[in-house]
């Protein structure tokens, strides 16, 4: 089946829950044996509730892979993903990420010895991979700069020396992009956004092709306790089923933005994979299909100018996250990378006159418009 059919059907058969066609919420902690030592498929919602299996096989099937997981949270899934690894292991984490997960390897996991080594993944070579790495984390577009790795060969370079490669495809979705496809072992995402696209649900999930890879997620998954509950995941589910036609919207809304901006007198750069100025554009359109709805663009005038056009937006709303159906700005340094130390800020490129926007599915005209007067504001 192509994409659009399985985001509606994949996981779910009606006959399975008494011919309900939206699969019901499965509101229940435990679940009744058949017998004396004769459980059922479900014993215990942590272990495993039947909402929560339909989606986990949806997005198995929309990523390619053979077992899907599903999180809490965004961050709960990265971390189950992450305590996979032993006390002196290294990850290497490409140097340009999402201020989540910078504080989780920083803040969490050196100190239970499990380190993060920062080097740029456009351009490293085996040289990086030491005996101790034990796998890459890679954002592709990354957060919120939109720097693309070439996937196919970071995952080939990690294979030749016995690590695996983690790819966090939030910003794409296996709409727009498959790294499973391009030889990444392990897919992240945060569910919060794209994949279930209305603002009103916090989730994550893990898809793996590897049969040993899925044992162990699903083990730690079970024994964390890190799962989605039944409520989150029949909203995911929701949302799911129109990803296809949103992703197209964000994409194509967003892309009219960049160009309009790429021509304005007051941006000083748009930083979106989908322009041909962008240094990556051949890598884009080498491994995705689409660039997804976010994308960041640099004011004249700093900070001082940055703030002023967020406080002379009106369709827009000013707010962290991204990837709902409603348009969001958002000013990193002071809002979704604040945890990062200024000197590792600088080092990543994200400056006080960097603005991230996720673009909705509104009327592009009513976007530009807001967009225009808020920069008018701009002095």
């Amino acid at each position: 089946m192509k994409f659009r059919t399985l985001a509606i059907h994949s996981g779910n058969n009606p006959q399975d829950h008494l011919g309900a066609v939206m699969t019901p919420i499965y509101q229940t902690s435990t679940f009744a044996f058949r017998g004396v030592n004769r459980p059922g498929p479900f014993e215990y919602s942590r272990s495993g509730n039947p909402t929560r299996k339909v989606l986990e096989t949806c997005l198995a099937s929309l990523e390619g892979g053979t077992a899907g997981f599903a999180f809490a949270t965004g961050m709960a899934a990265e971390t189950t993903v992450l305590m996979m690894f032993e006390a002196g292991d290294t990850v290497l984490v490409h140097n340009d990420l999402y201020g989540g997960t910078h504080r989780l390897f920083e803040s969490v996991l050196r100190g239970k010895k499990i380190n993060a080594r920062y080097v740029d993944l456009r351009d490293a070579g085996d040289a990086a991979f030491t005996e101790d790495v034990k796998a890459v984390w890679i954002e592709s577009p990354t957060n919120p700069l939109m720097n693309l790795v070439d996937l196919e060969a970071v995952a080939a370079m990690a294979h030749r020396h016995g690590a695996i490669a983690i790819c966090d495809n939030t910003f794409l979705t296996p709409y727009f992009q498959r790294p499973l496809d391009l030889g990444v072992d392990i897919v992240v995402h945060s569910t919060t956004k794209y994949i279930n696209g209305h603002s009103d649900v916090v989730g994550g999930a893990v898809v793996v092709g590897d049969a040993a890879l899925a044992e162990k997620i699903g083990f730690l998954q079970n024994a964390m306790g890190t799962c989605a509950g039944p409520q989150d995941c029949f909203l995911v589910l929701r949302g799911i089923k129109t990803l296809a036609v949103r992703m197209e919207e964000h994409n194509r809304n967003a892309l009219a933005i960049a160009r309009w901006l790429s021509g304005h007198s007051k941006v000083a750069a748009v930083l979106h994979p989908g322009l041909e100025t962008h240094p990556q554009h051949a890598l884009a359109q080498k491994q995705m299909r689409g660039y997804g709805g976010t994308f960041s663009f640099r004011l004249k005038g700093g900070q001082d100018a940055v703030f002023r056009m967020l406080e002379n937006v009106h369709l827009f709303t000013v707010a962290e996250s991204l990837g709902g159906v409603e348009s969001l700005i958002e000013h990193p340094v002071t809002m979704t990378h604040a945890s990062l130390p200024a000197e590792v800020l600088e080092r990543m490129g994200i400056t006080p006159d960097l603005i991230r926007i996720s673009v909705g599915i509104e009327d592009i005209d009513d976007l530009l418009a807001d967009l225009d007067a808020a920069l008018a504001m701009v002095s």
